[in-house]
């Protein structure tokens, strides 16, 4: 391990592993696997993106430390989040004969990643899998935790597993080939972590902004800060049955608008919803008395400030009706019983739980939101 590589602990007792964040960590992910999993092969899933971008690195990483391995690539995009490209992903590894103490490597983004570990997590009843996420998105949010899945036509990540990887490796230098609004996108989540419970790293946010977008240590930093808020409540509630589900603050909104565009990214990527969720949150928030509109307005600011939509009406295409939006929000795997879930705040750094919320508040802030 070097000077410049930071580590982040996922504590799950014999489950545990490591994040290891910083630069030239595809070079190494061949050694960094066999020093911590022994000599195993390998099947690498991947998007046509990344392959075209990265994937000779790996290789050669992989094939320096003698780790055999065969390569599945995908199309890119969020519809790849699907039980045909399941199924295929499902019989490469079989194809390969990979055996269960082998590992699947999941290279590429959020898509890729929920795939594969998918994936991962049904082949001969779970494999091991190592995480190498290569956009923003990925490494601060989706490759940590293990939430694996598809998406249905009825929403979002309704079919998948819980499948913890071996290890993530997030390599700082990816990020570079990464275009503004991938990058922007993935900022979205960095921010929910400030939002959430950290005011103080909302504020650094605010101030340092322009260089975790320039990259260097502040970029690192950052990641680093939100991989481990990530880890502190992993740790906590692995399955999501407690405080864990404070992660999806913007989710529930994000979730809704992103099934109503039908995964379409040239109107709506996951951040973007994620972003646009996090803002009507807080103006939500703001609708029950709940907070003040002066911190609604501040997050508004920040998102703006760095280029992520805040309003639906900024989704370009079709606008969705306040009861379209809602029926996707019914489908949201936190409604139990037909109550709804959400995650709202008190202010900046003070979000809670909220159960039972009636969805006739809901339905009249959306048809408010959507006469902005």
């Amino acid at each position: 391990m070097t000077a410049d590589i930071a580590k982040v602990r996922v504590g799950l007792d014999e489950r545990s592993y490591d994040i290891l964040i910083g630069s030239g960590l595809v070079a190494r992910a061949g050694a960094e696997i066999v020093d911590r999993l022994g000599k195993v092969r390998a099947m690498i899933v991947t998007d046509e993106n990344v392959a075209a971008a990265h994937l000779e690195a790996l290789q050669a990483s992989l094939l320096h430390a003698g780790i055999e391995h065969a390569t599945h690539v995908l199309p890119t995009g969020e519809t790849t989040k699907s039980f045909a490209h399941l199924e295929a992903t499902v019989e490469a590894i079989l194809a390969a004969r990979l055996e269960r103490g082998d590992i699947v490597i999941a290279f590429g983004g959020g898509v890729i990643g929920d795939l594969a570990g998918f994936a991962a997590g049904v082949v001969r009843r779970g494999m091991r899998f190592v995480q190498l996420p290569t956009s923003l998105l990925a490494q601060v949010d989706s490759s940590v935790g293990g939430k694996t899945g598809i998406n249905s036509r009825h929403g979002k990540n309704l079919v998948g597993v819980f499948h913890q990887p071996r290890l993530v490796l997030a390599d700082t230098d990816v990020l570079n080939t990464l275009s503004e609004r991938e990058f922007r996108a993935g900022y979205a989540e960095v921010v929910k972590y400030g939002l959430i419970d950290k005011p103080e790293f909302f504020v650094w946010l605010e101030k340092n902004w322009h260089q975790v977008f320039s990259g260097g240590d502040a970029r690192k930093q950052a990641i680093a800060i939100s991989c481990q808020a990530k880890a502190d409540v992993v740790g906590r509630d692995e399955f999501e049955t407690g405080d864990r589900a404070l992660l999806n603050l913007g989710h529930t909104f994000g979730h809704a608008l992103e099934a109503f565009c039908a995964y379409d990214s040239a109107r709506l990527v996951h951040g973007e919803g994620v972003a646009i969720g996090m803002a009507l949150a807080h103006r939500f928030s703001t609708r029950l008395n709940l907070a003040s509109s002066d911190d609604a307005s501040r997050v508004e600011a920040h998102l703006r400030a760095v280029g992520l939509p805040t309003c639906i009406d900024e989704i370009p295409g079709m606008k969705p009706t306040a009861e379209a939006l809602l029926t996707y929000i019914m489908q949201d795997k936190k409604v139990s019983r037909g109550a709804l879930t959400f995650i709202l705040t008190r202010g900046i750094g003070q979000c809670f739980i909220a159960r039972d919320v009636p969805s006739s508040e809901v339905l009249a802030f959306l048809e408010q939101s959507l006469e902005r």
